[in-house]
């Protein structure tokens, strides 16, 4: 009777009523949350990098669609918006800075010291280039032994690769690292949501420095001070393989096993672990 009185077609109406959403806007509706979880766990990528997140996941689209989509809900990357007075676009943290020590005049400095292995780990995230294009590595390193008790090496910089560093350190230590301490920068990769569930899920706490402050990481910017000068300028990297291979190399054979340190009492890392733990625990 409505449609009579309107003067409209039966047909669209029934074929409304059969599906008052169309295919297209729900098809839409899926890409968007795709592209929406991206932009989340990863705030650093443009539209072009969350279309290939939301293709990993199953959101196949063309990406102009992904652009309109970005567009239309402001979801930008950081790095395409108007820089800060500073220079910075700093994230909230989300972790207190549990390496953080008042001093008697209240000025703040940080220790990175730890009596024994798997209480406090450090880690970050460092980009080294080659001819294919660049290479980052996240590195973990203890803060007891000075061992890098876990890495991940790729070409892209996104959460996965600090999360995939912190589930090899969890698997060679055995899984038993509940109460350690892991200490970061305020880096996009270590506030999102996939590195901070993976927190969660292996019983560690995590901790944050502040910004534009070295000193709040000073013992993992040492680390790559050394890999900068012993593996980095040594020579020109033609390809990624060849760099990573350089890098496994050299922390596996040289820094665990031939490098010692002072602070170690002339050991190398690998030498004073298994002086202070149980065997099981050192290998």
């Amino acid at each position: 009777m409505s449609c009579r009185v309107l003067k409209l077609s039966r047909q669209p109406y029934y074929r409304w009523l059969a599906a008052p959403v169309p295919e297209a806007d729900v098809i839409e509706a899926y890409r968007a949350n795709a592209l929406f979880d991206a932009h989340r766990d990863d705030p650093e990528f443009g539209y072009r990098y969350l279309a290939d997140e939301a293709e990993a996941v199953g959101q196949t689209m063309a990406v102009r669609t992904a652009w309109r989509l970005c567009s239309h809900n402001s979801w930008f990357s950081v790095f395409g918006k108007g820089k800060a007075k500073n220079g910075k676009r700093p994230g909230p943290p989300v972790h207190d800075d549990l390496c953080a020590v008042v001093d008697a005049d209240g000025r703040t400095r940080h220790e990175f010291k730890a009596e024994g292995v798997n209480q406090l780990w450090l880690t970050d995230i460092s980009e080294h280039n080659t001819d294919e294009g660049k290479l980052y590595l996240c590195a973990i390193k203890d803060a007891c032994s000075g061992r890098i008790v876990g890495y991940s090496i790729s070409s892209r910089m996104k959460a996965r690769l600090a999360v995939d560093a912190l589930e090899m350190g969890v698997a060679r230590r055995g899984g038993d690292v509940a109460g350690c301490v892991v200490h970061s920068d305020r880096g996009s990769q270590f506030r999102s949501k996939k590195f901070t569930r993976a927190l969660e899920r292996h019983g560690l706490i995590g901790s944050m420095g502040r910004v534009g402050a070295a000193g709040d990481n000073a013992a993992m910017e040492s680390f790559f001070a050394l890999l900068q000068k012993n593996v980095l300028d040594r020579r020109r990297w033609a390809s990624r393989g060849q760099l990573r291979i350089a890098i496994v190399t050299w922390v596996e054979r040289t820094y665990h096993r031939r490098r010692w340190q002072a602070r170690l009492g002339r050991l190398t890392p690998v030498e004073y672990e298994a002086i202070i733990e149980s065997p099981a625990v050192a290998a």
